[in-house]
């Protein structure tokens, strides 16, 4: 399981915007309860702090990027065993992958760099790697032009299936421009990332050092239930 707690950067300066972030998650249908893989939806646990509790490693990432392409947010990711039954609550839940995802988020916050993420797993070294990864892919998307995201958005509302040649229509430009502005964005690559991110985060929800045989000799992967915890 994968909880995803996040904490507003400079709110004394700017203001409580914890209401405007969960009111822009409710038209994004990714991290509406009920989307695939949302098991808690966002929603306020204390202060300008907000959580949420995913299924999936490839939600988890399509959400941290997003807040970290919003700006003003620090991203802590825990992956790892909760305690079952989750409560009606993200706030209200407990287990490892809430305690790891809250140090992750402190973590994010006394980071003095360009992307404030940081992942906490049951296997450290995969979460190093998962961090390492998603770090770099939203740092190449903090370098994107506004062009460069008009392209990519448009592409994304287009929906699956999408051609360059529909967005070069919509947007009144050419296919090569479309192009053109798709490879300086580096969108291509950041779409070959992503899945590395997620399986990364996967691996980093099973502590290996530990991982053995579970209840009558069944192992318990990542995704799999425990007698009281699930990962």
């Amino acid at each position: 399981m994968f909880v995803l707690t996040i904490d507003q950067v400079g709110s004394r300066r700017v203001g409580d915007r914890v209401d405007e972030l969960l009111s822009a998650f409710r038209t994004l249908p990714a991290a509406a309860i009920g989307a695939r893989g949302v098991v808690r939806p966002f929603e306020r646990t204390v202060g300008d702090e907000v959580q949420a509790v995913v299924s999936e490693a490839t939600v988890a990432v399509d959400l941290a990027l997003t807040i970290l392409r919003r700006g003003g947010w620090s991203v802590g990711i825990g992956s790892g065993p909760v305690e079952l039954p989750l409560p009606p609550t993200a706030r209200a839940g407990t287990g490892e992958a809430f305690y790891l995802a809250r140090g992750a988020v402190e973590r994010a916050k006394s980071r003095v760099r360009a992307v404030p993420l940081s992942v906490g797993g049951a296997d450290a070294a995969a979460a190093a790697d998962a961090e390492a990864v998603l770090v770099l892919v939203a740092a190449v998307a903090g370098r994107r032009t506004a062009a460069g995201w008009e392209v990519i958005d448009t592409l994304g509302a287009a929906g699956v299936g999408a051609r360059q040649e529909d967005v070069a229509m919509r947007l009144g430009i050419t296919q090569q421009a479309v192009s053109q502005r798709l490879r300086t964005a580096l969108w291509a690559e950041e779409l070959a990332a992503r899945p590395l991110a997620a399986r990364l985060l996967d691996a980093a929800g099973v502590d290996h050092r530990h991982d053995t045989a579970g209840v009558d000799g069944v192992g318990v992967g990542s995704s799999g239930i425990g007698s009281s915890v699930t990962r």
